[in-house]
């Protein structure tokens, strides 16, 4: 059972081409059948456009769990902080059109801006490297707040850190974005972003951060009460603040012919696309984001979209001209999003295949799958005069994408570029490597970890019992 259920589960093939649609169409599908089993999760709908064209769209389970409504066409999933990329896109059409610079301090479109504030560019905003407090933190700031009133309450709070310096999400970003928008253009937020960017869209797009207000074909969130054991609808209320971080519904129809004006330029020149894609240059070096999406690089292709509320998720690929859009209504054990994502990727184009998303999803899923596995040493075995570090990537899946995996710890002092302590592939996807005992020092217990291409700390499987019970659920290795 356990291997018929993964088999199924990481089953990929290696499509070199784009002829083999059917089969795509068929391996995702079944794909995203078995995580909604596997995850229990009430509501879903997916879709992946290719050159300009929708080549998948499907609708799974149910939207109202009170009601048994099926999702279908019209249902509109609320997507959260993905909203914020029709914000960002809605900015950087009045900064192509010359309304705004990135580089205009917001003090020029706010009235009243504190003097902590003053230094902070319209730049810091969709970057998340203002430092401003986050106002979705005070529980002292009502829902009917005034935006002078947020403004004036979080005058009164230090700032997080130096502007420009470092990346931290926040929502008041994007209240001030919304405040900016409102100014340059005199209209409201959501009639301006809908005229420009869903103006054929009709009642398939609505605006609302308020989750119990009754909005047909809408779908609210449900989380999950393990105490419970039960989904329950969620009742978060945020306000009118919040439409531009988090606000919008939307059917997925409407967020396919979305993303379709994206590809073809329809909304942004490429000029101005490669400048909001263009990474933003933090301080701190180690920090890779935009001007408003996420940037992620896999086997050397780069891809940019966002996800939001850990129900949804936009990403585009523009070297194969693909974009996915996953909506779902909730979660039970764990957010899915990025790893179906990813798994569909590599479905769609073996180039995409992430190795270490799919080690990574193969981990989280061992848990749920076989809830009783015995707890027993991981990653390691002694025989006779050697420690024998062992790691198992999933079966059935390639190899081919993984450059190294790495016994990394204490006993290396975490360094991924010891060669000696690279692994071997050995059969049936197992990595190996034997160490003397002799460098170990007996009685003394040593943290380490597997890494895969040198920066994916794996994950530690639920039912390994020689963890350090730290944050980092390091797993130890001792020689008696």
């Amino acid at each position: 059972m356990k291997q018929t259920i993964l088999t199924i589960l990481f089953l990929s093939f290696p499509f070199l081409g784009y002829a083999q649609t059917e089969e795509q169409t068929k391996a995702i599908d079944n794909y995203v059948k078995k995580v909604i089993q596997i995850n229990e999760i009430p509501g879903m709908a997916v879709g992946i456009v290719k050159n300009n064209k929708v080549i998948f769209e499907q609708y799974y389970r149910r939207e109202d769990l009170e009601n048994n409504k099926k999702v279908d066409s019209k249902s509109m999933f609320r997507i959260y902080s993905t909203t914020k990329l029709m914000s960002n896109i809605g900015l950087f059409q009045l900064i192509e059109q010359g309304k705004i610079s990135l580089d205009d301090k917001i003090s020029k479109y706010i009235d009243h801006v504190p003097a902590k504030w003053q230094n902070i560019q319209v730049k810091n905003l969709v970057s998340h490297s203002s430092g401003l407090p986050d106002w979705i933190h005070f529980t002292d700031i009502s829902m009917d707040a005034t935006n002078a009133e947020v403004i004036d309450r979080l005058s009164k709070e230090n700032m997080e850190f130096e502007t420009g310096t470092d990346y931290r999400y926040n929502q008041t970003n994007y209240m001030l974005i919304t405040m900016i928008i409102e100014k340059v253009t005199g209209e409201k937020f959501e009639n301006y972003i809908m005229k420009n960017q869903f103006p054929d869209s009709g009642n398939q797009v609505v605006f609302s951060s308020n989750s119990i207000e009754k909005i047909p074909n809408r779908i609210v969130k449900y989380v999950y009460n393990k105490d419970k054991r039960q989904y329950d609808k969620s009742t978060f209320v945020e306000g009118r603040r919040a439409h531009s971080a988090n606000g919008l519904a939307i059917t997925l129809p409407a967020f396919l012919q979305w993303s379709i004006h994206l590809s073809k330029n329809d909304f942004l020149k490429p000029a101005t696309q490669e400048l909001m894609w263009k990474p933003f240059e933090y301080k701190n070096k180690d920090i890779k984001f935009t001007h408003g999406w996420d940037i992620r690089g896999v086997n050397n292709i780069l891809s940019y979209g966002f996800s939001g509320g850990n129900v949804s998720a936009y990403r585009m690929y523009p070297d194969s001209k693909t974009a996915i859009i996953f909506m779902s209504t909730g979660y039970k054990n764990f957010p899915v999003h990025y790893y179906i994502m990813d798994h569909i990727a590599g479905l769609l184009d073996q180039r995409l295949t992430d190795p270490y998303s799919l080690a990574e999803e193969a981990t989280a899923s061992e848990a749920i799958i076989h809830p009783d596995l015995k707890k027993e040493i991981y990653g390691y075995r002694t025989d006779k005069d050697n420690v024998i570090f062992s790691y198992q990537f999933p079966e059935k899946q390639s190899v081919e994408l993984i450059n190294t995996i790495s016994a990394v710890g204490s006993f290396n002092d975490w360094n991924t570029d010891k060669r000696e302590y690279q692994m071997n592939l050995k059969k049936n996807n197992t990595f190996e490597l034997t160490v003397p005992k002799s460098q170990f020092e007996k009685g003394k217990t040593y943290q380490f970890k597997f890494v895969m291409n040198k920066n994916g700390w794996l994950s530690v499987p639920y039912n390994a019992i020689n963890v350090d019970g730290s944050q980092d659920n390091n797993l130890t290795l001792r020689i008696d």
